[in-house]
């Protein structure tokens, strides 16, 4: 057994520490005793032949020495032999540790057994090269992605030190990766990244440029020791844009209520004004003043009352969580119903951290827009709720009805937006954001089984 041109044996010394010194001696000697045992029979039968026959003093002798020189030669080159080919395998095992897969044993009879040993060792260093070459290329295409795509990752270790990080967040620091790595969070002008709510939107300045981010973190292990990922995404423009269609959406709502105030109240003040300026004045002139004044106060009273629904929107609170049992807000919420119209299907027993009287203001709304939706068709409304495992642990909260469903689907979410003669239009859009400052959501559909309307609350847990 043996290799290319390419390959030195190296003295397997060098590889060995105590536990191994001691094992490979102890082999060594074992297989030495073993050769000199398989020869100790016929050696000494030839000995006692020799000098128990008839024979001069210079032959016994002669011939004495010419056994023990071969029985202890053909020991020690047996054990010679079988050391040498270990020793071999084992610098070409240690060559494959270190990363060098270019080495190859040989062996020139096929059916040796070395043979197939030196098959099976370059195998394994077939093996060994592909998959280290999959991993390069796997971490170079990883590297590849993490410097095309447009959002900042970072990782620091357990003592939040910086040692990964890609090209985007590089030019957020505007420095090199050597003068950054190792650095600790505040020293890159990212403080508070590896503490606090996740995810949420913080202010940040750095060299590279400042703006609104949305802050992503997790946690992975590398080599045993936790390390911290951190996303970060230039939220921006995005914010920018959203912000522009919400401040014209938001001018379109205000512009029509406050019109749907204003032109009565300005086509009244002329006809009040011409009343007024008549002379002489109609005899039932004070009661169509009066007449006109009340209409005014009224109209003014519902833009009032608009106003403060809008502002009653723009301020819900921060949620305060806290245990909550769903099967007791569930049933809570239902019996509010004075004529027991909702239908409550079994679920699970889950604990959630919430905040009860949030979730109970979403809950009645989803529940009260069920029951007056049936009230026309004559259908039912079911509420249910179980638990989603995939990919994280979810609350899913249904309410279904067997109303006529959603004629505008478009417009379930904006803000004052109402078919109800006397709705108000921000029940949807409270619940909303009540779903999400819970981190959650809340979505409507029409039914695909029938007729009505199907509400999902989706809620951590």
């Amino acid at each position: 057994m043996g290799f290319d041109n390419s390959f030195t044996l190296r003295d397997s010394n060098k590889h060995r520490n105590a536990s191994g010194k001691r094992f490979h001696l102890y082999y060594e000697t074992r297989l030495l005793l073993l050769a000199l045992g398989a020869g100790f029979t016929g050696s000494v039968i030839s000995l006692f032949l020799i000098w128990g026959g008839d024979y001069s003093l210079k032959v016994e002798l002669t011939v004495t020495l010419f056994i023990a020189l071969g029985w202890i030669g053909f020991a020690f080159a047996v054990r010679e032999r079988v050391v040498t080919t270990m020793r071999t395998i084992s610098n070409l095992l240690a060559a494959y540790h270190e990363g060098d897969y270019s080495l190859r044993a040989v062996s020139g009879k096929r059916d040796d057994i070395l043979h197939e040993v030196s098959a099976e060792i370059n195998l394994l260093g077939d093996t060994l090269r592909a998959q280290r070459i999959s991993a390069i290329e796997a971490a170079a295409l990883l590297q590849k992605v993490m410097d095309e795509i447009d959002v900042a990752v970072l990782a620091f270790d357990e003592s939040a030190k910086l040692r990964l990080i890609n090209q985007r967040a590089r030019q957020l620091l505007d420095k090199p990766e050597q003068a950054l790595l190792g650095r600790m969070a505040g020293e890159l002008g990212l403080p508070g990244v590896l503490e606090g709510d996740a995810p949420r939107i913080m202010e940040l300045t750095t060299p590279g440029g400042g703006g609104r981010w949305e802050l992503r973190r997790g946690e992975f292990r590398l080599n045993g020791v936790p390390h911290y990922l951190i996303v970060l995404s230039n939220l921006t423009s995005a914010l920018r844009e959203e912000e522009r269609q919400a401040w014209k959406r938001l001018v379109q709502v205000l512009r029509h209520e406050i019109n749907n105030s204003l032109a009565p109240i300005h086509s009244l003040a002329q006809s009040l004004q011409n009343l007024l300026d008549r002379n002489p004045r109609p005899h039932d002139w004070e009661l169509d003043l009066k007449q006109g004044l009340t209409v005014i106060s009224e109209r003014s009273k519902n833009l009032n009352r608009f106003m403060a629904s809008y502002s009653r929107l723009t301020k819900l609170p921060k949620p305060q969580r806290a245990p909550l049992s769903v099967r007791e807000w569930i049933h809570r919420v239902a019996n509010l119903e004075p004529d027991n119209s909702i239908t409550i299907e079994p679920g699970p027993d889950v604990i959630i951290q919430a905040d009860g009287g949030q979730l109970d203001q979403a809950l009645i709304n989803l529940m009260k827009n069920a029951v007056e939706a049936v009230q026309e068709t004559g259908g039912g409304v079911r509420v249910r709720w179980e638990v989603i495992n995939k990919p994280v642990r979810i609350l899913e909260v249904v309410v279904e009805d067997g109303g006529v469903g959603i004629s505008n689907p478009e417009n379930i979410f904006v803000p004052f937006f109402t078919t109800k003669s006397q709705g108000s239009g921000l029940g949807l859009m409270i619940g909303r954001q009540i779903a999400e400052a819970h981190n959650g959501s809340l979505t409507l559909e029409n039914r695909a089984d029938g007729p009505g309307c199907t509400a999902r609350l989706r809620l951590p847990i």
